[in-house]
């Protein structure tokens, strides 16, 4: 009888330790690079079909500018001595509004997950917040803090707080029956028990709640400055580039916020990955 090829498996496991783990953190690598290279090709093509249709004239230029004319206007912004003063009105309000959002929700999540009085007190309450369009509040927040960046902020609060105190709530709750009985036969207190398993177990979902909450902060402090006679922020921006029907200079904002939001994800996912560093991956 001939001899069989060896199979991978064998293959691998004539390999010493060490490199039997590296096989699998490659395959890994290489596929992760090619997810990246399909979505890239993905949205250069949606990008190039675009810029062919409005080159053509085949859709309204005016309407849809050509994606080259929007970088055309994106270059000019960030080198408009205007465009600063904007920038960094909305990026305060954005960045005040996700912490004071994420600390509200955060300890609001963890009174609701650890004390039943409370959750069963507070919780329909919180629902019926949630229930109600924050728009509606705008008014509200002009009267109580003015027409500055405090009630742009109390919109992106208000917006924000939610995903992070009910996935926090989610997560204080998910905890294995066999790992409370372990602690408590090992006489654990209330707190110990709390900072020992519950909170990290919680802690992937509390990151997954920010994630969410970092891009509600900026719809909330965006929209904002739209609904609320701003002097400054990228709202206010678009709202002048509407009135104007420069649709161009409207998607180079847009694409600004947009890169603003992709950032944001990407450092909270570094700071995920740093602080649950025990998750299977």
């Amino acid at each position: 009888m001939a001899a069989s090829s060896p199979s991978p498996a064998g293959a691998a496991a004539g390999l010493p330790r060490g490199r039997r783990e590296e096989r699998p953190a490659l395959l890994r690598r290489w596929a992760r690079l090619e997810h990246v290279v399909l979505a890239v090709g993905l949205g250069a093509g949606f990008l190039a079909l675009w810029e062919f249709l409005s080159q053509r004239e085949l859709i309204e230029p005016v309407l849809f500018p050509a994606p080259t004319k929007v970088a055309s206007a994106w270059w000019f912004l960030v080198n408009a001595d205007f465009f600063p003063p904007h920038f960094w009105v909305t990026m305060f309000e954005i960045a005040m509004g996700f912490v004071l959002g994420a600390a509200i929700g955060l300890s609001l999540g963890i009174l609701l997950g650890t004390i039943r009085v409370v959750r069963l007190v507070l919780y329909p309450y919180v629902i019926t917040f949630q229930a109600l369009p924050k728009i509606v509040l705008a008014p509200l927040f002009i009267i109580w803090f003015g027409f500055g960046p405090a009630s742009k902020i109390a919109t992106a609060v208000a917006i924000c707080f939610f995903p992070v105190m009910i996935n926090t709530v989610v997560g204080l709750q998910l905890v294995e029956e066999d790992a409370l009985k372990l602690m408590h036969s090992l006489r654990a207190s209330r707190w110990q028990v709390f900072a020992k398993l519950r909170f990290p177990n919680a802690l992937p979902h509390i990151f997954a709640g920010l994630k969410t909450s970092l891009t509600f902060a900026m719809i909330g402090a965006i929209t904002a400055e739209f609904l609320i006679a701003a002097d400054n922020g990228l709202g206010r921006l678009v709202q002048i580039f509407q009135l104007q029907i420069q649709v161009h200079l409207m998607m180079a904002v847009i694409v600004i916020v947009s890169v603003l939001g992709i950032l944001g994800v990407w450092v909270m996912d570094a700071l995920d990955r740093r602080v649950v560093f025990w998750r299977e991956k």
